[in-house]
């Protein structure tokens, strides 16, 4: 079978490793980034916790003792269906089968002011074009004679009570604690602000009422305003204005308020629903279609337990991969339909950060419920159990016994080539 994946996230790249030297599978995967990124800590590379080679694996190094895997490179310009060919920047690649990894991407909600000045953070060159910005604000702060600028510059606004937002607001309180007041001893941080804006009632809205009540007042404990109900109407790069008139003074402004399906060209529009994600069947099938599949954010599927489609998290898209090796393997032996699966989300919980000794944890099955400095230990023994790579593991946990003990991040340096001016 000659099959192509388009996409190295968690669900492409689980797919190709479990199809590693399998025999009948001649896999080619393709990707626009030559490593792996690991999403979740995308926020700690933002605020100078980690190091981007910390959260991020080479791809090509997966598959050294592999003889049916080949990864290129590449930028996916579009799918042609009828011809069964994917078409990218270094040429067309010919499947028998195609699986579509491609993940999802930042949703603006077609403003097209917070497009061109908020900070997304769904790449690791983001969190790093983000941590830049973050750090050459204080470095103007300290030269800038207006207040208003001054107030501007201090000021942090974070759009998204989701967990991306919540950690990312926490991160950043712990930094105004206990870095940044010995890095820039000349600023006053007690007038620095973080704003945590939610449209809905709540924070971290998909977990339990007591996660969400929690989080909240972790938060505020933390020194966060955190403001629900609040939706976001505009911001120029300089202003952030609310649906309801409120003004906010900030020069950075972080969106982390919505995903969309990252779906290429040639898909079929009318398998395209809300959230930009494609149709698909229980095995994970694109609708109407004998040979292409997609798994992971980019899919949209309908079971009984989720008839409004999965949550655009790791392990669904995990979960998927791994129903599709088993179908993949069906139809290489030519084994008949019967012995098909079909998908069924089993979900394990959800937990989120907030900040030092903070988080909370949520588990269904038995139905469970933790924070604190627990559910913290339980959250970093969880993400370095995930994160691929011995080296990387060692890495990522010698920094946080660092900063845990010292309390503060070492890794503040501004690379001017990564830095990116919002205009």
């Amino acid at each position: 079978m000659k099959l192509v994946i388009i996409g190295g996230g968690f669900g492409g790249l689980r797919l190709a490793r479990k199809l590693s030297n399998k025999r009948g599978f001649e896999v080619t995967l393709l990707d626009r980034f030559n490593y792996h990124q690991f999403q979740p800590l995308f926020y700690q590379v933002a605020t100078a916790g980690l190091d981007a080679s910390n959260i991020s694996f080479p791809l090509r190094k997966v598959f050294h003792k592999v003889d049916n895997v080949r990864y290129r490179m590449a930028v996916v310009s579009g799918i042609d269906t009828v011809q069964n060919k994917v078409m990218t920047d270094i040429g067309d690649f010919e499947y028998e089968y195609l699986v579509i990894a491609t993940g999802a991407g930042t949703n603006f909600f077609g403003n097209a002011n917070m497009e061109a000045n908020a900070f997304p953070m769904k790449s690791t060159v983001e969190a790093l074009q983000l941590r830049h910005r973050l750090l050459h604000n204080f470095e103007d702060a300290l030269i800038t004679k207006d207040p208003l600028e001054l107030q501007r510059l201090l000021n942090i606004v974070i759009v998204g009570g989701g967990p991306t937002g919540v950690e990312l607001s926490g991160a950043i309180a712990d930094m105004r604690r206990f870095v940044l007041p010995k890095d820039y001893p000349e600023l006053d941080f007690s007038k620095m602000n973080i704003y945590l804006l939610e449209g809905s009632a709540k924070t971290l809205g998909v977990m339990s009422e007591k996660s969400s009540r929690q989080s909240s007042e972790y938060l505020k404990k933390l020194g966060v305003t955190v403001m629900t109900s609040t939706i976001l109407k505009d911001y120029d790069g300089k202003t952030a204005v609310t649906q309801d008139g409120q003004h906010i003074e900030t020069g950075m402004l972080i969106w982390a308020a919505g995903i969309k399906g990252n779906v290429p060209p040639g898909i079929d529009p009318s398998l395209v629903v809300r959230g930009n994600r494609i149709r698909i069947d229980r095995r994970c099938k694109v609708e109407g279609m004998n040979n292409v599949f997609a798994i992971g954010d980019v899919a949209y599927m309908e079971e009984p337990a989720f008839p409004h489609g999965h949550p655009q998290v790791a392990p669904v898209a995990i979960q998927m991969a791994d129903l599709l090796v088993n179908n993949l393997r069906v139809i290489e032996m030519k084994s008949g339909t019967q012995q098909f699966q079909e998908f069924v989300y089993n979900d394990k919980g959800a937990m989120a950060t907030v900040g030092r000794n903070l988080a909370v944890v949520d588990v269904p099955k038995p139905k469970l419920h933790f924070s604190g400095f627990f559910a913290w230990l339980v959250w970093m023994s969880l993400h370095l159990m995930l994160i691929l790579g011995v080296k990387n593991r060692f890495s990522v946990f010698s920094n946080w016994l660092y900063n845990y003990f010292t309390r503060d991040q070492n890794l503040r340096l501004i690379f001017r080539e990564f830095y990116k001016e919002k205009k």
